[in-house]
C-alpha cells in the first residue's frame, strides 16, 4: 500500500494502523500524503482555518524513530488527525472560528489534545466552523464557509462542519469536535460520517472554548464505530483540571463493540417522526435501519418522550443565557482582537468594550448574546430562564422513563438532507430547527451518536441517531456498530475523489 493509495487516505484508523505495522508505509509518508490531499481540495471543501505543517511532519518524524527503536506505542501513534478551531492547541492560534480570538496564541494545550498526543496522534491542524460553535451549517464563520464533500453547493452542518468535512472528504482519519446541541452528530449526518457526543461529564471540557458550560462536550467524528471507540478512548476519562468531568474511568469500549444486535431493545421515539418539517425519505430510511437492526434480533420498542417538542425552546434559553455570560470575557483587553480607538488618552473604555465586540463577533454571535441577555434581564428571569430550566428537568425525566423500557433510542438526526449554501441564513428560526432531534440528549446529559444509513435519491448522506443513558458509551456504541453493519456506513464522496485526482 502506498502513501497515495486512495485506499488509504479514506481508510481506518485500523488500517492505517496496519499500513504503519507492516512497513508498508511510514508515518511521516502517510502524513504527508494527507497534506498533499489537503492542498488538492481544500480550496474547494475549506475545512480547515489553519494547518501546522512543520509540527506535523516533526511528530510524525518522531512516531516514525519509536516504531523503528521498538519503543511502546500510543494506540493512535503516528495517525494524522485534526482539531476543531473551539478546542486550544499550545502554540497554534486558535480562534473558535471568531475574528475577535485571531492572533491568540494558547499556552496550553486542551486535556483531549494532550492526551492525543501521548497517544501518539499527528496534529494536522485546526478546523473551521460557525463562530463560538453557534451555528448548525459552518457559514457563520469569519474566515469562510466550508462546503460538504458530497455536493460542494451544500452545507457541512455545524457547527463542527470542518471537522466533519474533513474526515469525510480523506484529510485526516479523525477529528475532535464539539456538540452543544448537535454540533458532532448533525454534521456527520451531512457528511456521511460518525459522530459521538459523549455523556456529560465523560470527557474533559478543560480547553474548550465555552460557549455554553452545561452544555458543551467534546467527542469524536470519525468514519468508522470502532474508529470513534478508539478515540473517545483516548480522551475520555477522570480530569481534575474539570469540575464538571466524572471521576469514573472510561471502560473498555471495544470489549463488546461486536457484541450485535441481537437482544437489544431499541426505542422508537413517536414524538421523533410527527414533526411536519422532517422529510418523507429520512424518516423512511430512518425506518428501514430500524428494522434491519430488529432483523438482526434486536426488539423495537414504541416509547414517548412527551417534552420533546419543548426541547428547542428550552435549548435557545439555556444556550444563549449561558453564552451571553461566557462571551461577556472577550473585551478586547487581555487576548485577541482589539478595536482602533485612535488616541487612547481621549478614548473612553467603554465606547472601546463596545467597538471590539461591535467589530469581533459575527451576526448570529451578536444575535444569541441580546437574545441571552435578554432572557437574564430583571423581570424576565423567572418567565424565560428559569421556566426553560424546568422544562429541561422534564425532559431529563422522560429520557429515564424511556430508558426503563429499552437499551437505545433510535430517531432521525437531522429532520432535513444537507441543504444549499444561503438557504437558511436569512432565517434564523430554520437554522435553528436543524438542530430539533439533538438538543434535546444534551439537555438531559446523556451520550449519542450519529451513524450514517446510507445516501437519498439525490446522493446526499443520511444519518440515524442512536441516545443511551447516561455512562453507557459502551451501549451505544455496540448499537452503532450493530447499525453500521446493516447500512455499509462510510462511502467516500466521489466529488473529492475526483478533486484529489485532478491535484495528482
Amino acid at each position: 500500500m502506498t502513501a497515495s493509495s486512495p485506499n488509504l487516505l479514506f481508510g481506518t484508523i485500523d488500517e492505517a494502523r496496519t499500513a504503519l505495522a507492516d512497513g508498508s508505509i511510514t508515518s511521516t509518508a502517510l502524513t504527508q500524503s494527507v497534506f498533499d490531499h489537503i492542498e488538492a481540495i481544500e480550496a474547494d471543501v475549506h475545512a480547515f482555518i489553519r494547518l501546522d505543517r512543520s509540527n506535523a511532519m516533526e511528530a510524525a518524524k518522531e512516531a516514525d524513530q519509536r516504531r523503528e527503536q521498538g519503543a511502546t506505542l500510543g494506540p493512535l501513534d503516528g495517525i494524522p488527525i485534526s482539531i476543531k478551531d473551539q478546542i486550544v492547541t499550545k502554540g497554534l492560534e486558535t480562534t473558535a472560528g471568531s475574528k475577535i480570538l485571531s492572533g491568540y496564541i494558547p499556552p496550553y494545550d486542551a486535556t483531549v489534545v494532550q492526551r492525543l498526543k501521548k497517544a501518539g496522534a499527528i496534529i494536522l491542524g485546526k478546523n473551521n466552523q460557525d463562530e463560538f460553535a453557534m451555528g448548525s451549517s459552518t457559514e457563520y464563520s469569519a474566515y469562510g464557509a466550508t462546503s460538504n464533500p458530497y455536493d460542494l453547493s451544500r452545507v457541512p452542518g455545524g457547527s463542527s462542519g470542518g471537522s466533519a468535512a474533513a474526515v469525510a472528504a480523506g484529510a485526516g482519519f479523525a477529528s475532535l469536535g464539539t456538540d452543544t446541541g448537535g454540533s458532532i452528530r448533525q454534521p456527520a449526518a451531512f457528511c456521511g460520517v460518525v459522530g459521538v457526543k459523549p455523556t456529560y461529564g465523560r470527557v474533559s471540557r478543560f480547553g474548550s472554548i465555552a460557549f455554553a458550560s452545561s452544555l458543551d462536550q467534546i467527542g469524536p467524528i470519525t468514519r468508522t464505530v470502532r474508529d470513534a471507540a478508539h478515540m473517545l478512548q483516548a480522551i475520555g476519562g477522570p480530569d481534575p483540571r474539570d469540575s464538571t468531568c466524572r471521576d469514573t474511568p472510561m471502560p473498555d469500549l471495544l470489549s463488546s463493540l461486536e457484541d450485535g444486535a441481537k437482544g437489544l431493545r431499541i426505542g422508537i421515539v413517536k414524538e421523533a417522526f410527527e414533526p411536519d418539517g422532517l422529510d418523507p425519505e429520512i424518516s423512511s430510511r430512518v425506518m428501514e435501519t430500524a428494522n434491519q437492526l430488529a432483523a438482526a434480533g434486536a426488539e423495537l420498542v414504541p416509547v414517548s418522550i412527551p417534552s420533546l417538542p419543548h426541547a428547542i425552546a428550552a435549548y435557545y434559553l439555556t444556550a444563549t443565557a449561558e453564552a451571553s455570560s461566557n462571551l461577556a470575557r472577550y473585551d478586547g483587553v487581555r487576548y485577541g482582537q482589539r478595536a482602533d480607538i485612535g488616541d487612547v488618552r481621549k478614548a473612553n473604555l467603554v465606547d472601546m468594550y463596545n467597538q471590539t465586540r461591535s467589530e469581533g463577533f459575527g451576526p448570529e454571535v451578536k444575535r444569541r448574546i441580546l437574545l441571552g441577555t435578554y432572557a437574564l434581564s430583571a423581570g424576565y428571569y423567572d418567565a424565560f430562564y428559569v421556566k426553560a430550566q424546568r422544562v429541561r428537568t422534564l425532559i431529563g425525566r422522560d429520557f429515564q422513563r424511556a430508558f426503563q423500557q429499552c437499551d437505545a433510542l433510535c430517531l432521525p438526526t437531522s429532520p432535513v438532507a444537507p441543504f444549499a449554501q444561503g438557504e437558511r441564513t436569512a432565517d434564523p428560526l430554520q437554522m435553528y430547527l436543524a438542530d430539533i432531534y439533538t438538543i434535546a440528549c444534551n439537555l438531559a446529559r446523556v451520550c449519542a451518536v450519529s451513524v450514517p444509513a446510507g445516501l437519498d435519491a439525490s446522493g446526499l448522506p443520511v444519518g440515524v441517531q442512536f441516545i443511551c443513558n447516561h455512562m453507557q458509551e459502551p451501549m451505544l456504541l455496540r448499537v452503532a456498530r450493530a447499525c453500521e453493519v446493516q447500512t455499509g456506513g462510510y462511502n467516500p464522496p466521489t466529488p473529492i475523489q475526483g478533486l484529489s485526482a485532478e491535484g495528482g
